[in-house]
């Protein structure tokens, strides 16, 4: 990257100021990648040649079908917008009904019974690396704004902790966080096939997001962990958003290539898919297939399946969702989807996670409560993966994982969805992608919810059925609750925080989401070009 700076040249009587060239410090990046992120020496460590040229292998030889996945789900979308729904694949029966089981489980990650989550921010990862959770998934997902900053310091963090050098001096409390003996084995979940990565250009078009995340965390980190916390084995990752065992087969092929790359064992990355979409609800022995060398297990996505499901029924103004906090795991189609989810992994010989050989906690403060809760019922047991059979799932059908959820509608669901909707967003596009909100820890999956939720009541008129007002949800009673909840929320966090924030620009976002003819297929995906910041060469000048 070149640069131009000023300087005095003397000429004789007088130091007249004029251009003076100077080269400017820039990444040393090989043919065919360009990165239009701001320049960073510490940056730099991370997107060193060589890294940049793993990534760049990985896009060349599998944008092609990351792109031919893209245009499948385009075409099951079309589908049930036309009127079909999802279900099993009557091509992979065989796969169904086969005995075949997955690759043994690594010793290093055989407890798996409490899992935190969280942004990869430096505080977050020392503090749940201390947690004591048996794994701590370090999210560039759903629990963060991949901003330039936060993906790059994400990543010096991610190598810091792997090398166990990582620290954090918080000046406010004068406290200076390290790491402790006794560790979270570390997962990292990538962002989703769908996504771009526009900070780096690969042959001039935007780097597919997940080949980003994944190669340089691998390509920088592979070693050691597999010296240290792995024992042997990884490293291991959470798979996001997938649709089709198709995309988990590209996830096999990336562990693959990457293996022989760098010249380990075949089999030594792991991974954990969350079956967070409701196509992939009929994909669990086909994804685990695909992936059976590198799998260790699913894990239930409960908020991302709940806002797939009024995704993929976006054209059935039959199915109409109550209440958000209505649908939770007592609502047939979520427990039908649960059960499956423990028959299908025990079977296949991986971890059933979400609350079956491990849950999720978001914050240190639950983890003793959940630990003691699986130590009482499974003892010394490391997981439940050869006595929790769940065979009675066997028997569920397609209409078990399709039936409609139950529960009403109120004139507050729609205010919650609206209020937390706009503040969500607008922590994101200021950078935080992980946010306290009344009692709850929101990331995208429950601000997807809240999104077409009320996409769903304002396309087919929905009835706010629960609180006796009868009254149907329109653009005019949207307006009104907007205005009001925005009211709101500057009351609530007070004007200077109101003023400061970007709240008025996530409520113009948000309420166009809201109030589209054509349902986005992700918040996040609307809102990215919000927070790129492209910083081109810079080309000499005159004074």
């Amino acid at each position: 990257m070149n640069g131009v700076g000023t300087g005095s040249y003397y000429t004789g009587a007088t130091a007249v100021p004029v251009a003076k060239p100077f080269l400017m410090a820039g990444y040393d990046a090989p043919e065919g990648v360009e990165i239009r992120g701001r320049y960073d020496g510490e940056f730099a460590k991370i997107l060193t040649r060589d890294a940049l040229n793993f990534v760049a292998q990985l896009q060349r030889e599998f944008k092609q079908r990351v792109r031919y996945a893209l245009e499948c789900r385009k075409e099951a979308k079309k589908r049930y917008n036309d009127g079909s729904a999802p279900g099993f694949d009557p091509a992979t029966k065989n796969i169904r009904e086969g005995d075949w089981v997955c690759a043994a489980v690594p010793p290093a990650v055989a407890d798996r019974k409490v899992e935190i989550t969280g942004p990869v921010e430096r505080k977050m990862v020392i503090n749940a690396l201390n947690s004591g959770a048996k794994v701590f998934m370090a999210d560039f997902e759903d629990a963060l704004s991949p901003s330039w900053e936060n993906l790059m310091n994400g990543h010096i963090n991610l190598k810091d902790a792997v090398n166990g050098t990582i620290s954090f001096h918080d000046k406010a409390r004068n406290r200076v966080y390290k790491l402790n003996d006794q560790i979270a084995k570390l997962f990292v979940r990538p962002r989703g096939w769908h996504l771009p990565e526009s900070h780096i250009l690969i042959d001039g078009e935007p780097a597919t997001a997940c080949l980003v995340d994944f190669g340089l965390y691998f390509f920088h980190n592979y070693a050691p962990f597999r010296r240290g916390q792995g024992a042997g084995f990884g490293p291991f990752f959470y798979l996001p958003k997938m649709e089709h065992s198709r995309e988990a087969k590209i996830w096999n092929c990336v562990f693959e290539k990457a293996e022989k790359m760098v010249g380990i064992e075949r089999g030594s990355i792991r991974a954990t898919v969350l079956i967070e979409t409701l196509p992939a609800a009929f994909q669990m022995d086909e994804i685990l297939y695909e992936l059976r060398d590198h799998s260790v297990g699913l894990n239930c996505g409960r908020w991302d399946y709940i806002f797939s499901y009024v995704k993929t029924f976006q054209g059935h103004p039959d199915r109409l969702l109550p209440d958000r906090f209505l649908v939770g795991m007592g609502q047939h189609f979520m427990k039908s989807y649960s059960d499956r989810l423990i028959w299908t992994c025990h079977r296949r010989g991986v971890h059933a996670m979400g609350g079956h050989d491990g849950t999720w906690a978001a914050h240190p403060g639950l983890i003793p409560a959940c630990m003691e809760v699986f130590n009482n019922t499974m003892g010394n047991s490391p997981n439940q993966i050869k006595t929790a059979k769940r065979e009675e799932a066997a028997n569920l059908t397609e209409e078990d994982l399709l039936q409609r959820p139950r529960g009403v509608r109120t004139m507050e669901g729609l205010r919650l969805n609206t209020r937390v909707g706009i503040q969500y967003l607008a922590a994101w596009l200021t950078g935080s992608g992980s946010v306290p909100l009344y009692n709850l820890m929101e990331d995208a999956a429950t601000a997807e919810i809240s999104r077409v939720q009320n996409w769903q009541w304002l396309k087919y008129g929905a009835e706010l059925n629960g609180d006796g007002l009868g009254v149907r949800v329109n653009k005019e009673l949207f307006g009104r609750v907007v205005e009001e909840e925005m009211a709101r929320i500057e009351k609530e966090v007070g004007k200077e925080k109101y003023k400061k924030g970007m709240y008025k620009e996530a409520s113009k976002i948000f309420t166009r989401q809201c109030t589209t003819s054509t349902l986005d297929d992700f918040l996040t995906l609307d809102a990215y070009n919000n927070i790129v910041v492209h910083h081109p060469k810079l080309t000499q000048s005159r004074l």
